[in-house]
C-alpha cells in the first residue's frame, strides 16, 4: 500500500487535558480523608478498632486503601491514554501522518495509535473492501479497561467481609445466652458485656463494610466513565476519518 495521508479538515479534538480524571480522583479522596480526619479527632475511629475484637473493620480498612491506589494507578494509566489519543487526532490533523511507514510515523505510543497502525494492518492485508474494524474495537476496549474489574471485586470483598463482621458479631452476642443463669448477678453483668461486645462488633463492621464499598463504587465509576471516554474517542476518530480514508485509497 502507498502512502496514505489523510485531509487537514479533521475537526480539533477536546482541549480536555489527561489530568481531568486524575483531578477528579485526588478531590473525591481529598474529601473522604477530610471526612476521616474528622472522625479520628472527635474518637470514632479510634472508638471503632477498639471495639472490634475480630479487627473486621480495621482490615476492610486496609483494603479499602489497597483498592484505592490500585485506582489511582489505573486513573493515571487512562489518563495517559487520552492524552496520547488527543495527541494522535492533532497529527492526523495537521496531515502529517504516513500510514505506509508502519511504525515509522508520528503517531505517538499509546493504545489508541496502535489501533490505528492494527487498521493499516487490516486494510494491507485484506485489499479491496469494505474495512470492518468491529473486532479490532472489542481488543482496544478490553486493553483500555485493563484491570479496572478489580474494583467490583474490592467492593464485593468489603461487603461480604462486613457481612461475616456481622455474622460473627451475632455469635459473639448470643454465646452467653446458652448458659445464662438469672440468679446468678456476677455471671449476668459479664454476659451484658459479652453481648455488647457482639452488638459493637456486629455494628462497626457492617458500617466499614457498606461505607468502604460505597466509596470504591464511586471511584471505580469516575475511572469506568474517563476510560468509556477515551474509547468513544478513538471510534469516533477512526470511524470518521482512518477507516474512510483508507477505504477510498483502497477504492
Amino acid at each position: 500500500m502507498s502512502a496514505v495521508v489523510l485531509s487537514p479538515d479533521t475537526p480539533p479534538t477536546s482541549s480536555i487535558g489527561d489530568a481531568a480524571p486524575l483531578l477528579r480522583w485526588i478531590i473525591f479522596t481529598g474529601a473522604c480523608a477530610f471526612a476521616a480526619v474528622l472522625l479520628w479527632h472527635y474518637g470514632l475511629v479510634r472508638l471503632m478498632v477498639a471495639s472490634d475484637r475480630t479487627y473486621i473493620s480495621s482490615v476492610i480498612g486496609v483494603l479499602y486503601i489497597g483498592a484505592s491506589l490500585h485506582c489511582l494507578w489505573r486513573t493515571i494509566i487512562v489518563g495517559r491514554e487520552g492524552d496520547a489519543g488527543r495527541r494522535a487526532a492533532r497529527e492526523i490533523a495537521a496531515s502529517d501522518v504516513n500510514f505506509a511507514a508502519l511504525g515509522q510515523d508520528r503517531l505517538p505510543t499509546g493504545l489508541v495509535a496502535d489501533h490505528i497502525r492494527d487498521l493499516v494492518r487490516k486494510a494491507q492485508t485484506q485489499g479491496v473492501g469494505r474495512l470492518d474494524q468491529t473486532v479490532l474495537l472489542r481488543s482496544l476496549a478490553d486493553r483500555l479497561r485493563g484491570s479496572n474489574g478489580f474494583g467490583s471485586f474490592a467492593s464485593d470483598t468489603l461487603i461480604k467481609l462486613g457481612l461475616l463482621g456481622t455474622i460473627i458479631g451475632f455469635i459473639i452476642m448470643l454465646a452467653p445466652i446458652a448458659g445464662l443463669d438469672a440468679t446468678d448477678r456476677s455471671l449476668m453483668k459479664s454476659s451484658i458485656g459479652l453481648m455488647g461486645d457482639g452488638m459493637a462488633v456486629v455494628m462497626y463492621t457492617t458500617l466499614a463494610g457498606l461505607v468502604g464499598s460505597i466509596l470504591l463504587k464511586i471511584q471505580y465509576y469516575m475511572l469506568d466513565a474517563a476510560t468509556a471516554r477515551v474509547f468513544s474517542q478513538a471510534v469516533r476518530l477512526t470511524e470518521t476519518h482512518v477507516v474512510p480514508a483508507l477505504e477510498r485509497h483502497d477504492a
